[in-house]
């Protein structure tokens, strides 16, 4: 429900905005466009044409530059950046946290790098360089080193001071992080907690030390499932020896799990989340291709089992009619089995030690479907063609694909994650190019066995 309603929300403005472009006065189109968040802008800038794109690009708030580049897709980032001039581009970038501009800066200019980091001082400046030396898609990578630390042995009036005298906290501070002398990490303080218990009150004595802190090396798929589990609207993150470095925040997190959904969902098609709705044809042709061509070879690869039956189906033209029901429905069956199987993957919650469960389960609901299915295709068969047998090749080639199918959604993503390859990206064409090619050789087999003996 929420999530209709905020699509409804993007295209109505998505509309106003249009309406106020075509018009030609762009008066309305600023306003409308300066009342949104950051995140609000870039989502309509990704839903614009390049004219009109770069039109709103211009009259955004150069104060919300920096934030409008973080929320854009790469394709779309790449295309507003080289609307702007270095120096508007360092003037954009320089104010936002660490975590935003570690996103970002491998996208800017080598020149415009030189002239952020000039333009940092020299602590802020370590702490991106920090950022930088860990892998993408690592909790170091995502992490902000901007926190609030205390020390055990003070009390509750001495942390109380202290942050009166920084005047101001980083975003999602929800929690202090107590550490020791060594900057290593011994638990949290909830900031109710602070405003709540008396001046005197010992620090060592409001530790909250149940919360897990992540490893600087965890995956993002890691940190995100642990938010999700746990509720967390921020965590630490600490290397190996428990020093302290950083922390995540919800925000970070909820950007994981919108970019895990359009992988998978964009992936599944052979497309990448980032592209640009709008980007040039060459370039989305290029990326299309690809896929187009290996899906290519796989119907060929279908067609060659086909062709091994020809005389077969000389004999029984209605074979033709049928085969594309066998194989669709399998490759449809297949398709269930393996959305779960890679959702289940992402979220781990798919092992060696529960997959012949697994395989067991979907081995009897593929039977059952392709028992009632297979019936159903097999008296409609009957009574289309007047022949028992030919509705009892397709009744038995139906269920027979459709336990191949539940085989391989299970089977496919499992092996390509352990040869360290995306499932969502090639599972979809295996597992088609799988059950294509089983449907066809049960049905037609079983046809030449039984039908032409």
């Amino acid at each position: 429900m929420a999530e209709a309603v905020r699509h409804d929300k993007t295209a109505r403005q998505l509309r106003l905005l249009s309406d106020a472009l075509d018009s030609g006065r762009l008066g309305p189109v600023r306003r409308l466009v300066n009342t949104l968040s950051p995140a609000e802008i870039g989502n309509l800038l990704e839903s614009l044409p390049p004219a009109k794109r770069t039109v709103v690009w211009g009259l955004v708030d150069a104060e919300d530059d920096g934030e409008v580049l973080v929320h854009v897709g790469d394709d779309v980032r790449e295309s507003l950046l080289a609307e702007m001039d270095p120096d508007e581009i360092v003037a954009a970038v320089e104010d936002l946290d660490i975590d935003d501009l570690a996103d970002l800066v491998e996208d800017l200019p080598d020149t415009v790098i030189d002239e952020v980091l000039k333009s940092m001082d020299r602590e802020n400046r370590e702490r991106l360089e920090q950022v930088l030396s860990y892998d993408e898609d690592t909790a170091g990578r995502l992490m902000n080193p901007d926190v609030v630390t205390v020390r055990a042995d003070t009390t509750v009036d001495v942390v109380l001071r202290y942050l009166r005298l920084r005047g101001e906290l980083p975003e999602h501070t929800d929690h202090l992080y107590v550490v020791s002398r060594r900057h290593q990490y011994l638990g949290r303080i909830a900031l109710q907690s602070l405003l709540t218990r008396e001046p005197n009150t010992p620090i060592n004595q409001l530790i909250d030390d149940e919360q897990p802190a992540i490893g600087v090396e965890e995956s993002a798929d890691e940190v995100a499932r642990q938010f999700s589990d746990h509720d967390w609207i921020s965590a630490p993150v600490v290397d190996d020896n428990n020093i302290l470095l950083g922390r995540i925040t919800i925000d970070d997190v909820v950007d994981i799990i919108r970019s895990q959904a359009e992988h998978q969902a964009l992936g599944a098609a052979g497309l990448d989340e980032d592209e640009d709705l709008f980007s040039p044809v060459p370039r989305a042709w290029r990326r299309r291709i690809v896929w187009l061509g290996i899906n290519l070879g796989t119907a060929f690869l279908a067609s060659s089992v086909v062709g091994q039956f020809q005389g077969t189906i000389d004999h029984i033209v209605a074979l033709a009619v049928l085969m594309p029901i066998v194989a669709g429905m399998g490759g449809n069956a297949g398709t269930q089995v393996l959305a779960l199987m890679v959702r289940g993957l992402a979220l781990g919650q798919v092992g060696a030690s529960n997959v012949q469960t697994l395989m067991w389960k979907e081995l009897r609901v593929a039977a059952m479907n392709g028992l009632a299915l297979g019936s159903v295709v097999g008296l409609a068969t009957w009574a289309w063609f007047r022949d028992p047998m030919l509705a009892l090749v397709i009744g038995i080639a139906m269920t027979l694909n459709l336990l191949f199918a539940a085989s391989a959604g299970v089977l496919v993503p499992l092996t390509l994650k352990r040869m360290n390859l995306d499932p969502a990206l090639a599972g979809g064409v295996i597992l088609t190019t799988v059950t294509d090619v089983m449907g066809f050789l049960a049905f037609l087999g079983l046809a030449t066995l039984i039908l032409l003996r």
